[in-house]
């Protein structure tokens, strides 16, 4: 435990990297889309996607945290099972500190009528339809399956270079296109759609949280073998 602790005290050296520019961005993409909010001469209520900004952020923080920090953790030799735990600890109490400030400016938005123009930053439909636990948990998935995509991507770097991160991209986008073609062919895509119809934000917060933990498995495994 202690040296997952020194991990995630090690990770924070730089916490520009962890917390201002989550913060920075999330700040920045807020009141470009209140301005535009108030451009925008309607009273009908006004969405916008730029809460999305910070989420993307996070999938390369995921690749930093693993490039920059873990060849100097090797230095120290600290176990890879040390640096996974502490890395993947720290960003989850990021990923949760996040999440309560996008259900705190939610409630301030509700309050305010939408900052008094009528803009919506925080409250996206269906998103925050239902309970505040359910909004919570989605963003607190999401922002963990950008980290662990970011993480792995630079894990298989450092295990296989280039080389490695070109076929594995390649892998996934041919497996995507795959289901495309297949779905097509068997004529799926109307239950496809009937099936995310059913879903709510809480059960494809269960979905993705288990997606977290079959990808969290593989960065590992991978990390394993990775050389500093």
């Amino acid at each position: 435990m202690s040296r997952t602790m020194a991990v995630a005290r090690m990770q924070l050296i730089n916490r520009w990297t962890f917390i201002g520019w989550p913060l920075v961005i999330l700040a920045s993409s807020f009141l470009m889309s209140l301005a535009i909010f108030a451009l925008i001469p309607v009273d009908e209520a006004k969405y916008g996607g730029g809460s999305q900004a910070p989420l993307w952020y996070f999938m390369v923080l995921g690749i930093q945290s693993m490039t920059l920090v873990f060849p100097f953790s090797q230095g120290l030799s600290i176990s890879r099972k040390a640096f996974y735990a502490g890395s993947l600890g720290l960003f989850a109490v990021i990923a949760l500190g996040m999440s309560v400030l996008y259900l705190l400016g939610g409630a301030i938005e509700k309050a305010t009528n939408g900052w008094g123009v009528s803009g919506y930053f925080f409250n996206i439909p269906w998103i925050t339809d239902g309970p505040w636990y359910s909004t919570a948990a989605f963003f607190f998935v999401v922002m963990m399956l950008m980290f662990i995509v970011g993480f792995w991507f630079a894990t298989i770097f450092k295990r296989w270079g280039t080389a490695g991160v070109l076929i594995s991209t390649l892998g996934t986008a041919m497996v995507l296109v795959g289901f495309v073609a297949l779905a097509t062919v068997q004529q799926w895509w109307g239950s496809v759609g009937a099936w995310f119809a059913q879903q709510s934000p809480l059960s494809i917060s269960g979905w993705t949280a288990l997606l977290c933990v079959v990808l969290a498995a593989g960065s590992y495994s991978t990390l394993r073998r990775a050389t500093p």
